[in-house]
């Protein structure tokens, strides 16, 4: 089964089938950029499903995945595309040894190294791709500007070879964890949509869906008790990932409920800094299980 855009349902229809659940306004963000054919620009905490929602576009119609992860430093060379410098060394050392060389030659499409902003916009490729722009926020602010041209046109200008447009134009999903602001320019050519910590019915839903093998009541109490974490005062709150392998977990170990003896033993699977699960290693863990049932 493809993904069928005809409408906001269909869409959610279609990715909660491959066990991606989503609410009204994300079903219809996700329609409205495919539609329109924008980028779409997430922003939520860690964990709640950002890169996700590309991977599973990407599943649901059939396209490739181009992931660029974002970092500090990054730059044009690794993000877009540099020359093949050792390669044109030797293609100007031939040209020496012929008598003929010339530097426009040295600037070849085969002489190329096609990154990941480049080649999801390759006019080379037979059917748009999903391009993946992986945590924004950790990369430089001038990195931002790079976009901005491939956001707009989905076009790259490259001195020596002009101007590359694309034949297809790739699906674009940004994400960001917010740890800086992304530049309004840069929101400006997306369609927006933050992605908040899920209700527990639609929490239990994505768990349900995505480990089968948890019992219906654990998997209730699993989740209320994520749910009930994030109203603590912790330094890293549980994502929707953490309580997805949280139940993971659960079901691996065979349990039939959850007892505060399971719970310390696999709380590294919800919490991941010493300071939250120390907080939660004495009576309060107790009373947190007690309040999720």
């Amino acid at each position: 089964m493809t993904l069928e855009l005809t409408s906001p349902a269909t869409v959610a229809r279609d990715l909660g089938a491959r066990g991606y659940i989503v609410d009204d306004a994300l079903a219809m963000s996700t329609f409205l950029a495919l539609r329109m054919q924008r980028p779409l620009f997430l922003e939520g905490a860690p964990g709640v499903g950002k890169t996700l929602l590309a991977q599973v576009l990407a599943e649901a119609l059939a396209a490739p995945l181009i992931r660029l992860q974002c970092h500090e430093g990054l730059d044009l060379a690794q993000a877009a595309y540099e020359w093949n410098y050792p390669r044109q060394l030797l293609e100007l050392q031939a040209g020496r040894d012929r008598g003929d060389v010339a530097v426009a030659d040295l600037y070849r499409d085969d002489l190329l190294l096609k990154r990941p902003l480049l080649q999801a916009i390759d006019p080379a490729r037979d059917r748009a791709p999903v391009l993946l722009i992986d945590e924004l926020d950790r990369a430089d602010e001038e990195f931002e500007s790079f976009l901005l041209e491939l956001l707009a046109e989905f076009q790259i200008t490259i001195p020596e070879l002009g101007t590359i447009r694309a034949r297809h134009r790739p699906i674009v999903v940004l994400t960001s964890n917010r740890t800086r602001d992304v530049h309004d320019a840069l929101k400006r050519r997306c369609l927006y949509h933050w992605i908040d910590y899920p209700s527990f019915a639609t929490e239990l839903a994505i768990v349900r869906a995505r480990v089968p093998a948890l019992a219906e009541r654990l998997a209730a109490h699993a989740v209320g008790f994520a749910q009930r974490l994030r109203r603590e005062d912790l330094s890293k709150l549980p994502g929707v990932a953490e309580t997805v392998d949280w139940g993971a977990a659960l079901a691996e170990l065979g349990v039939d409920e959850l007892d505060p003896a399971t719970t310390r033993a696999t709380l590294g699977l919800l919490l991941k800094y010493h300071d939250d699960l120390e907080q939660l290693r004495g009576p309060r863990l107790d009373q947190l299980l007690a309040e999720a049932r």
